[in-house]
């Protein structure tokens, strides 16, 4: 019998390189997705129907509620997306409080209820500029802690947590993996927009990886 794990699935490029990269490992992989009432819904859509495509186990948890208590950032109220790279200052709004350590703790508390001992979720070193819950340091002390929060110890794994989001896609692009089945911009429109620092950094990482992005933009 294969070992279960659960991966943090957003719909995003970074956890569909992650989801894809734990199955070819030869995991049982349980998907988890999270609505917390973000613009960009769109994504979990996305997810829904690659789980469906692979025949992976997939839950969403509308965990939305605790936006009375962490609001704020600009993906889930009323403020508008910044523009721009995600080393600019203005992309700090987009960050949701304690967002990955609410996550997290979920995700291990299904992996206990799994018997599964491992967390798969995809930091990496292009959001450790904006994202304080994706830095190494705090990756690696979530793991301590919960490796000892359960009676059963529960790993949290970062396949690409020192890999830039150029090197996740020229990873998946060996794997063959098909990127117009991820979903990427911060704003849930028809079209990714092109000008978010989501969008600009995944048409880098394309440009980099001397590849076309599949996904149709409003403008970039």
């Amino acid at each position: 019998m294969s070992q279960k794990v659960v991966v943090i699935y957003s719909g995003g490029m970074d956890s569909y390189t992650v989801l894809n990269k734990a199955i070819r490992q030869g995991y049982e992989v349980y998907a988890l997705s999270f609505d917390y009432g973000q613009r960009h819904v769109k994504e979990l859509k996305v997810a829904a129907d690659v789980c469906a495509e692979l025949g992976v186990s997939h839950k969403v948890v509308d965990i939305s509620a605790i936006n009375q208590l962490i609001g704020g950032s600009s993906l889930t109220d009323d403020i508008d997306v910044p523009e721009g790279h995600y080393e600019e200052e203005s992309m700090k709004s987009t960050v949701v409080p304690n967002r990955n350590m609410i996550l997290l703790s979920l995700a291990v508390g299904y992996a206990v209820s799994l018997k599964a001992n491992k967390v798969f979720y995809g930091a990496h070193s292009g959001d450790h500029a904006i994202y304080p819950d994706c830095r190494p340091e705090f990756v690696k002390k979530m793991d301590d802690v919960c490796r000892i929060a359960n009676y059963e110890e529960v790993e949290i794994v970062s396949p690409y947590l020192n890999n830039t989001k150029i090197e996740i896609l020229t990873d998946g692009l060996s794997m063959g993996l098909d990127y117009s089945k991820t979903w990427t911009c911060y704003n849930g429109r028809e079209k990714a927009c092109g000008k978010c620092g989501a969008c600009q950094e995944r048409l880098e990482a394309f440009e980099l990886n001397k590849a076309n992005d599949p996904l149709p933009y409003e403008a970039h």
